[in-house]
């Protein structure tokens, strides 16, 4: 009896400075993901005003439509919230319809930077037009890159919950996930207000 509680012991502190580690690592992640938007941010400050004679962010940008992107990612993320509070109450049913919801929304949100993209190339303002469109590209694309593995990330959520249902490890990287969807969510305010936004002033 009392090596078995012993071995009991000794696996939860196992398992507890696993899901310390697996922790520290989501957050070193996300601090590199940190200085990876900084220089983009920052690059693209320098170079704003780099049209090489071209049109500038005031006559591309529609804001209207760019707005419409950001309320979609925004109630996402809002849904990825309530989900998280399902999780705790042990709803399967709610957590995968909230991320179903939130898979849906973010998909339209991809699908319309995506439109944007396409619109700006074939009017002949891609990338290569000038050194404000590159780092305009390069700066929300990097954000759409994230907001690709963030969907196949909800897929495989999806997949798990359906399996094993809201196990502890489960319910761990749904908060991971959570943390890493809310995190897009604040580079997107800050690439509407300061690319967006201060564009078209």
């Amino acid at each position: 009896m009392n090596v078995k509680h012993s071995e009991d012991v000794k696996m939860d502190m196992v398992d507890k400075a696993r899901q310390g580690t697996s922790a520290l690592g989501f957050w070193i992640y996300l601090m590199t993901d940190c200085l990876l938007f900084g220089a983009l941010f920052a690059t693209y400050a320098v170079l704003r005003d780099s049209t090489f004679g071209g049109p500038s962010g005031k006559e591309l940008f529609d804001m209207p439509f760019v707005l419409v992107e950001t309320l979609i990612l925004l109630t996402s993320s809002f849904i990825c919230g309530l989900l998280m509070l399902a999780a705790k109450a042990n709803r399967k049913k709610l957590v995968i319809t909230g991320l179903v919801m939130t898979f849906l929304l973010g998909a339209a949100f991809l699908t319309l930077e995506l439109t944007e993209f396409t619109k700006l190339a074939t009017e002949g303002h891609s990338w290569q037009a000038s050194a404000f469109l590159s780092a305009f590209f390069t700066l929300v694309g990097t954000h759409g890159l994230h907001i690709t593995a963030g969907l196949l990330w909800i897929g495989v959520m999806i997949w798990q919950i359906s399996r094993i249902g809201l196990t502890e490890g489960v319910v761990r990287r749904l908060t991971l996930f959570s943390l890493f969807w809310h995190f897009l969510d604040v580079i997107w305010i800050f690439i509407f207000t300061f690319v967006y936004l201060l564009g078209v002033i």
